[in-house]
């Protein structure tokens, strides 16, 4: 349980800081996983394959001697890189958690994930494992960060104050993200007046992502201070975070409306990261859309879901967080049988279905990344959010993995994309389960007056 002397002792310049951290780091989210990457290292992909003429018979890749569809690549690729994730996260949280110098901590992470986008640069002609990697090293890193990020916020505000902050946050990444998205998408359309190739901007475009990321996190890092942690451990290594972390999933067992809040976010977020990430390569592939109807319909869900994640968090002051995101979850399904209807090579519809996923975007996360702040004792921040992240922004794999394996069955991205309405049904079901006031009691917390 935070304490008010606690959450007072944060500053207004803090929480600004933490805020704009979202500014600086969402960029990579919405410009490199959700915009250019899959497309682009799918085109690379092709081109190693031999199929990226048109006309030319495609054959597989085989990357380590696996026979891989060069349109199944970068949904495998990311699923590796969850897969990654699902094993570090827990490590990076628990030191955390043991660690006097958790700022520094977040710098550095920062830093070698801006590093690892920075050199996509060098992602050419039919390098599609060097992209595979670098995207497995930047997405470990960037979700790392965000563990080391989230553990901030139970330490900025109070219970009553969270959905509120977690929200505004939320609502600044999307704006911040989006702005680069502007200029990539002024260079998308203007390309071809000056010449450049769609593959050379959409590569300096998730250059720029690296850029962004790595000089807005210097001034948003700067404010945030250390605090000592709750418990003081004998040793500080990462390697004693296995011990903690071992310590952690057994308290967790013990703290079973918690373990069900947990295992409901990571299905229903699962399938909301894979809708985000995998929206592009669908839009082009099936679709049949271009970069210049592809790009501005993206970077307009990008503002809308900053008003989205504002409009939830007003939402969830009258009818309270959980009931907010259950009817966000409801949303979530009808746009996903709506997609699996939209005629290829029609724009206008697909602008009205992202503009659905706008409104309900950042509010379903902003919210349940502060209804997660609930059930977490004092203390374990960083290493409870070590767990939660391995389904946050750009850390889905079983919605990857499902949605792969139905193209590479079905030779149709429109099964694909259907197939993730089960991830939206069973999280409801799920999540619907919880008691979320109990929940609360029994992590030692006390509940906010409206849930």
């Amino acid at each position: 349980m935070v304490t008010t002397d606690t959450v007072e002792r944060s500053t207004v310049q803090e929480r600004r800081g933490w805020y704009f951290y979202d500014w600086a780091a969402s960029a990579y989210n919405t410009t490199v996983i959700t915009v250019f990457l899959g497309p682009y290292l799918t085109s690379v992909a092709e081109r190693a394959a031999g199929c990226a003429e048109e006309g030319q018979v495609c054959g597989d890749l085989h990357p380590f001697g696996i026979p891989v569809a060069p349109g199944s690549f970068f949904a495998y690729a990311l699923s590796v890189s969850v897969v990654a994730q699902v094993l570090f996260f827990p490590i990076v949280g628990a030191y955390a958690d043991r660690s006097w110098h958790k700022k520094r901590l977040l710098a550095w992470l920062a830093a070698f994930g801006a590093t690892a986008t920075f050199a996509m640069l060098f992602v050419t002609g039919d390098r599609y494992l060097l992209g595979g990697l670098l995207l497995v090293v930047s997405n470990v890193l960037f979700g790392s960060a965000q563990v080391v990020y989230y553990s901030y916020l139970p330490q900025l505000a109070d219970p009553d104050e969270r959905d509120a902050v977690s929200s505004r946050g939320w609502a600044i990444g999307y704006l911040g993200g989006g702005l680069l998205l502007l200029f990539n998408v002024v260079a998308v359309l203007a390309g071809d007046g000056l010449g450049w190739s769609t593959g050379d901007v959409a590569r300096w475009s998730i250059v720029s992502a690296g850029l962004w990321w790595a000089v807005f996190a210097v001034f948003a890092i700067r404010p945030l201070r250390d605090r000592p942690p709750v418990e003081t451990a004998r040793s500080r290594s990462v390697f004693a975070g296995f011990t903690q972390l071992a310590r952690t999933l057994r308290e967790l067992g013990r703290l079973p409306l918690t373990m069900l809040f947990l295992a409901a976010y990571l299905i229903y977020n699962d399938g909301i990261q894979t809708v985000i990430t995998l929206s592009a390569t669908y839009a082009t592939e099936e679709l049949e859309l271009e970069q210049t109807a592809l790009v501005p319909t993206i970077l307009m869900i990008q503002f809308l879901a900053f008003g989205g994640a504002l409009l939830l968090g007003a939402l969830a002051r009258r009818i309270g967080a959980w009931k907010s995101v259950l009817l966000s979850l409801v949303l979530w399904t009808v746009v996903l049988a709506a997609a699996y209807f939209v005629p290829a090579r029609a724009p206008l519809p697909f602008v009205a279905l992202g503009a659905a996923i706008g409104l309900v975007l950042g509010g379903s996360q902003a919210l349940s990344r502060s209804l997660f702040s609930q059930l977490i004792p004092e203390g374990k921040e960083a290493e409870y959010y070590g767990l939660y992240e391995i389904s946050d922004k750009g850390t889905s794999w079983m919605g990857p993995l499902l949605f792969g394996l139905a193209y590479q069955l079905t030779d149709s991205y429109r099964v694909a994309i259907l197939s993730l309405i089960v991830f939206f049904v069973v999280g409801f079901l799920l999540l619907l389960a919880v008691p979320m006031r109990r929940a609360i009691v029994a992590a030692g917390n006390t509940p906010p007056k409206l849930l």
